[in-house]
């Protein structure tokens, strides 16, 4: 008996053991969430601003309804079903599947407004709750359905996790850090007096002050949406930069969206083709050639070559767009008639090799570092492994992919004396300034070579198909280069183009560096002459026009001659 009651002390000992010690911290820790409410404190999200510190983004209070079915008698179904549909309008046979559920919780309507919540208050439906949340609240854009930047701003989901753009890029400065409130109460609901408080304020996220206007941002918009729908094209983007900053002024997508109702848009007009697509940019591409081969002193503006209309290079025959004969011409009329001989000749002028590294020197190599979500990225081939045919069309921007916010600081070197300017679009975040800004800009061309280039550039407005993007006041004091590129589809190169013409003004002193691209313009009567598609015709009115609500907008002056 003695050895029994031994073995069943032991057994209980060690039951005793195993609970309050091996078991001790698990089991006092679940005894202490039956006790312990948490409290979360979240925090504001940071606002957005533009240079002129116009607030593009708020902070709104809207409220979401639940129920507690469990909590509602059946006798009582009918009549907070009745009141909820009243207010909020939602499907009253899908609510009564949810009233009679006898569920513990479900949502009822998401982010309405504080009249609706007051409403529903006052009719003190039983097992009805309401909890407060904020929004994020865009201002409207050029036409109804759309906010302004949307597809550079991008939007916050009901989670509070930023979706594309900066929302998205940003989601950790703009989100902060949430707090809480940690206490103890009884089964009755009823605090705990002597137990222990926890308190942990919560972190408020950064505002951001970017380098937009505004009111560029509006104009742009609206120059675009005009032109892309008089084109009859399938879309369009412009982007805007400051040259010596490198700070985009205006990022415009059309067709765009509604980020105050993202629940209710095509997912696919959330794509931003500014960033997160890539185009073979055509002969925009020339002014980088053209500019690579003067820094390297095979070519001046002023060098002729002859042009036969047509190029043999790696078994393949290269025409001109026009597939004329040009005889006996100099670069600056090579730039003016945008001809693809005179490109291929300055590239096999100075090298593959050289011309390779002017590419990865205007950054057309590598991702351009935008600070916006999903930047899309094509490399191009190692230089040894790019065959003679792919080193020619490169060079007047065919078989070759970049984005917009790459081609445009490329150009921008010209623009800003030989130096490149990494993009971006945030200038501030709280009281800090962007590092990137603070960067040392890379001389890519001496400052002379920009100079040549740009009165080359100058040319191709005065002279050249630049014409339709002539300023007033400016017509002599403006540079750019028009682009068309066929889109390939499955390898093979279609009649359907990207349009696209960069500029900036003063030629001088550039306030501003601009591109705009037009995709699948079908313009009236291109059916019958496929040339109406061409960058100067689709896109130069564009960029004329916002060009002009800058001028006046910037009190922008020609330079003295």
């Amino acid at each position: 008996m003695l050895l029994v009651a031994l073995i069943l002390a032991g057994m209980v000992w060690s039951r005793l053991a195993y609970w309050q010690v091996a078991r001790h911290g698990q089991l006092a820790q679940q005894a202490q969430a039956m006790y312990r409410e948490l409290v979360p404190l979240p925090a504001i999200r940071g606002a957005v601003f533009d240079r002129n510190l116009t607030q593009l983004v708020v902070n709104t209070r809207v409220y979401s309804a639940f129920v507690s079915p469990d909590q509602i008698s059946a006798s009582q179904r009918e009549r907070v079903a009745n009141g909820l549909t009243s207010v909020l309008g939602v499907d009253r046979a899908k609510l009564m599947t949810t009233l009679n559920s006898g569920s513990k919780f479900a949502y009822v309507a998401r982010r309405f407004s504080t009249e609706k919540a007051d409403q529903l208050r006052a009719l003190k439906l039983p097992g009805v709750g309401l909890e407060e949340e904020t929004q994020r609240s865009y201002l409207p854009g050029i036409a109804p359905g759309t906010t302004l930047a949307a597809n550079l701003l991008g939007f916050v989901n009901y989670n509070s996790e930023g979706q594309y753009g900066l929302e998205a890029r940003y989601q950790k400065t703009l989100a902060g850090t949430p707090g809480y409130i940690s206490s103890y109460r009884d089964l009755a609901n009823r605090e705990i007096v002597l137990g222990t408080h926890t308190h942990q304020d919560p972190v408020n996220g950064s505002d951001l002050v970017l380098s937009l206007d505004a009111n560029i941002q509006y104009a742009a918009e609206q120059a675009l949406a005009e032109g892309v729908k008089r084109e009859n094209g399938e879309s369009g983007s412009v982007l805007i930069m400051d040259p010596t900053s490198g700070g985009i002024v205006a990022w415009a997508d059309y067709p765009s969206y509604n980020a105050n109702d993202f629940t209710h848009t095509d997912a696919s007009l959330f794509l931003d083709h500014v960033a997160s697509d890539v185009y073979e940019p055509g002969s925009v591409m020339k002014v980088v050639t053209l500019a690579g081969a003067i820094n390297s002193g095979v070519i001046a503006p002023n060098t002729v070559i002859n042009d036969p209309g047509y190029l043999n290079v790696g078994g393949f025959r290269i025409y001109d767009w026009d597939r004329r004969n040009h005889g006996n011409i100099d670069y600056t009329s090579v730039l003016q008639h945008s001809l693809n001989v005179g490109a291929m000749k300055a590239m096999q002028a100075e090298g593959h090799d050289a011309f390779y590294r002017y590419l990865q020197g205007f950054g057309l190599t590598k991702p351009s570092g935008i600070d916006v979500a999903a930047e899309s990225f094509v490399p191009p081939p190692s230089a040894a492994q790019m065959a003679d045919a792919q080193y020619a069309t490169a060079s007047f921007g065919q078989g070759i992919d970049v984005n917009m916010v790459q081609m445009l600081a490329a150009i921008n070197v010209i623009a800003n004396g030989g130096r490149y300017a990494p993009p971006h679009v945030v200038e501030r975040i709280g009281n800090r300034i962007n590092p990137v800004m603070l960067q040392p800009q890379r001389q890519v061309i001496s400052p002379e070579a920009a100079t040549k280039m740009t009165a080359m550039m100058e040319q191709v407005v005065q002279h050249g198909s630049g014409y339709t993007t002539r300023v007033k006041g400016f017509e002599l004091d403006q540079a750019g280069k028009t682009g068309t590129s066929q889109i390939p589809v499955n390898g093979q190169y279609t009649l359907d183009v990207w349009a696209s013409f960069v500029g900036f003004l003063p030629a001088q002193h550039p306030r501003f560096t601009m591109l705009v691209v037009v995709r699948k313009p079908h313009a009236p009567g291109s059916d019958r002459d496929w040339t109406l598609n061409d960058g100067y015709i689709v896109a130069g009115p564009i960029w004329q026009k916002i060009a002009q609500t800058l001028v006046v907008d910037w009190h922008i002056t020609p330079d003295p001659r």
